[in-house]
């Protein structure tokens, strides 16, 4: 079964005793979606011993109410300047100073990776007049010391239990070396690769967007790391791409695209959730007590706490909201900030500010409450500090590649396969690697933690020389002066190389600054000279395989057209030259599915799949259609689309019933075979659409998809099924709508999903206001 019955929201505590400010008009009681669930089978692939870990979860029943009791005891116990210093998130690179933990001036940090500086933190907490432990934060995105593919690879495998597994040893190797909480997962919906922080984040699509957040919540808190859901809410949608920009979104997108995920990873548990640095419809994230305190702890019950984004309080005034640190500190705080992170504006202002009368003592007990209560659910009042000694031993082990190395062959996209280049043909004796991301073998990824342990790999021409055995003459060169490409290298001796080879492997890509924040990019080609590089190989007339190394989409139209196979890899991790060279030479057949669409040019952005229809569609032979004149509509490669070694068919698709009822459920099967030779995965993906609604509806919608492996010659029957109520919608005014009427059901291998039918949804109009 594809998917399982949608959770609704529920009413949650609010701040101060008072009912929680209404988002204004914006009602999110019956918000629903489809989550899939991870089955006995899917935990399987876990070590024994990780599934007997108890990890980290809300507790409930007795154990719930105990927590509370013990609360509201040590609340009752600390002086104001405790109840602020609780408050205040600080760390490397902010004039740090040891005794702030010893005096009750910071209730938690970030940055420290050493195990070392860690347990001294943990002792000077002994020291302190309450003893209240620390939260140890960092930017464990996709690694600690074994790094996976990134965010948007890891949502390229379209498999929840290997998302799971990214986050459980990412865990585990972290909660080893004393951090406790890590600032993931991002769950913004990304549409526009221009943004330099698509690589954080799941792509394009909401259903995909909702599983990969669940998922990860549930891996990062097995292996018992806290987590922080992040950018509350829309900073994926900032204008043009540019980060840190305004934000715009009615009330309907908001609910229907960009609440879904951060609700799935408020149901797998999440603790914490973190602020967007942008303003939405003109408020500012961190200021915005309608979307921080009604929606997020009020409508969608959120227990844990929020922390605002690195010194955002601060940038309030740079936002003209506020005129200095201390309105900017009242601002955040009453808006429903309950953490600073590193501006340290509660710290200077607060304690001022409730003699002023200005913030009642109350708003400060509630954001300290919510901190307790989650130090409380993690288990660290009662944990036993870090051991040093031990964390070598725990970090870059075995298991943990093995898992990278999994992850990582999964996660890469065939784009193009032009006469079945690959994989490595017998008759294929001489190889030339060329790019400067092809002969490193570090592990560089961003966020790297300096000073770990560092996994050093043979790079993609060592493992080629490995895989291949010396019958097959591989050689290597850069090109590029650096991998960011910026200049050429010795280029006679790189097309020497090329020319004398019977294949060129072209290992290009984005680097350095290209990727994270304040890294968006107006243009979406191959960065520096790598573009002029890439030319030179394809003029040699020899073969080109182009392996693509970079965290977003690309524009490829130009050299989709000239090279004939592509390779999206995006980051890879620890393992990813080991995978690149295991599907290059075919034993590993790529699964991977984008979970972006890629545009064939930049003014062709926004080309997400799942758009409303117009009064104007394209249609031959119109003149005035919604169109461009100088492009097409559609993308390069679609959303969902991945090609194989071995080749798919879908036939025979069923529906169990014409006519379901609005409680119901849309059923069928689909029966996916392999024709071709090689053992394969396929993401078999089903679409819906509503023909007719009180609102125009996207022209069709991801509803569920199953990643099946079958042998070749073999075939299988999938079954889907989707509720009926996860179809629902919201309007402007925050109503959400369910209604009767003929749906489209499409079902494919892409978001161009050929195979359809209808179904009926009978009933009266369901609207919940």
């Amino acid at each position: 079964m594809m998917t399982g019955p949608a959770p609704r929201a529920t009413h949650g505590p609010h701040c101060c005793g008072a009912p929680s400010d209404p988002m204004p008009t914006v009602l999110v009681r019956a918000l629903a979606f489809t989550l899939m669930t991870l089955s006995l089978a899917t935990l399987s692939a876990v070590p024994l011993s990780a599934q007997a870990d108890r990890g980290l979860a809300w507790r409930t029943g007795d154990e719930a109410q105990a927590i509370e009791r013990r609360v509201e005891a040590l609340l009752a116990r600390m002086t104001l300047d405790e109840k602020i210093g609780q408050l205040n998130l600080t760390g490397r690179g902010d004039g740090f100073d040891p005794q702030w933990v010893a005096t009750g001036r910071s209730g938690a940090v970030m940055n420290f990776i050493d195990p070392a500086e860690v347990r001294r933190l943990q002792d000077l907490v002994q020291a302190s007049r309450l003893k209240i432990p620390l939260i140890i934060g960092l930017d464990a995105i996709h690694g600690f010391a074994t790094y996976f593919p990134q965010p948007i690879g890891q949502a390229a495998t379209f498999d929840p239990r290997l998302i799971e597994l990214a986050a459980y040893w990412t865990a585990r190797e972290s909660r080893a070396a004393g951090v406790n909480w890590t600032f993931a997962p991002m769950v913004d919906l990304t549409r526009d690769p221009r943004w330099g922080r698509v690589f954080e984040g799941a792509g394009e699509d909401v259903h995909l967007a909702t599983i990969v957040a669940a998922a990860r919540v549930r891996g990062y808190h097995r292996g018992g790391l806290g987590t922080s859901v992040k950018h509350f809410a829309g900073y994926g949608e900032a204008e043009a791409g540019r980060d840190y920009n305004s934000v715009w979104i009615p009330p309907s997108k908001l609910l229907d695209l960009h609440v879904p995920p951060f609700l799935a990873a408020i149901r797998a548990g999440a603790f914490t959730a973190m602020t967007s640095l942008s303003a939405m419809n003109g408020v500012p994230a961190t200021a915005d007590r309608p979307l921080l305190t009604g929606l997020l702890k009020g409508r969608l019950g959120f227990r844990g706490f929020v922390v605002s984004d690195f010194a955002s309080i601060e940038e309030l005034i740079n936002h003209g909201v506020a005129a200095d640190g201390a309105e900017a500190a009242r601002k955040a705080l009453l808006a429903g900030v309950d953490m600073d992170m590193f501006s340290g504006l509660f710290i200077r202002h607060l304690a001022d500010e409730v003699r002023a009368e200005r913030v009642p003592v109350a708003a400060i007990d509630e954001a300290v409450r919510r901190i307790l209560r989650v130090k409380f659910h993690m288990g660290l009042f009662d944990a036993p500090p870090v051991d040093p000694a031990a964390t070598a031993g725990q970090i870059t082990t075995q298991p943990a590649r093995e898992a990278a190395l999994e992850v990582a062959r999964e996660a890469m996209v065939l784009l193009k396969n032009d006469g079945d280049i690959l994989p490595i043909r017998p008759d294929v004796r001489s190889i030339a690697v060329i790019g400067a991301l092809g002969m490193i073998d570090d592990d560089w990824q961003y966020g790297d933690n300096v000073g770990l342990p560092r996994i050093r790999r043979p790079t993609v021409q060592g493992e080629l020389a490995r895989q291949l055995g010396p019958d097959v003459k591989i050689t290597a060169q850069a090109g590029l002066t650096t991998i960011c490409g910026t200049e050429f290298a010795d280029r006679e001796a790189t097309l020497r190389a090329a020319r004398e080879a019977d294949l060129i492997v072209a290992v290009l890509g984005e680097e350095c600054e290209f990727m994270g924040e304040s890294a968006s990019r107006t243009r979406l080609d191959l960065p520096g000279v790598q573009g002029q590089l890439l030319d030179d190989l394809i003029a040699t007339g020899k073969p080109v395989v182009l392996v693509l190394k970079t965290a977003r989409p690309l524009v490829l139209t130009d050299i989709a057209a000239r090279v004939p196979a592509i390779i999206q890899s995006f980051h890879l991790g620890s393992q990813g030259r080991v995978a690149i060279g295991e599907v290059l030479t075919g034993r590993v057949n790529p699964s991977g599915k984008l979970p972006m669409s890629m545009p064939r040019s930049v003014g062709q952005i926004p080309v997400y799949y799942d758009q409303l229809p117009t009064g104007r569609p394209l249609r031959k032979g119109e003149r005035y259609e919604t169109s461009f004149v100088d492009e097409r509509n559609e993308p390069l490669f679609p959303f969902g689309f991945g090609l194989s070694y071995t080749r798919f068919t879908l036939d025979a698709l069923t529906l169990d019933s014409a006519s379901v009822p609005l409680n119901g459920t849309i059923a069928g099967s689909v029966r996916l075979a392999n024709v071709g030779s090689r053992d394969g995965r396929e993401v078999v993906q089903v679409y819906l659409r509503q023909r007719v609604g009180s609102r125009s509806r996207p022209l069709r919608q991801l509803r569920a998809f199953d990643k099946v492996t079958l042998g070749a010659g073999a075939s299988q029957t999938v079954r889907f099924a989707v509720p009926v109520e996860a179809l629902g919608f919201h309007d402007d005014q925050g109503r959400r709508h369910l209604e009767p009427g003929l749906y489209d059901v499409f079902v494919g291998t892409d978001s161009r999903a050929e195979l359809t039918a209808t179904v009926t949804v009978r009933g009266r109009v369901a609207n919940n206001d």
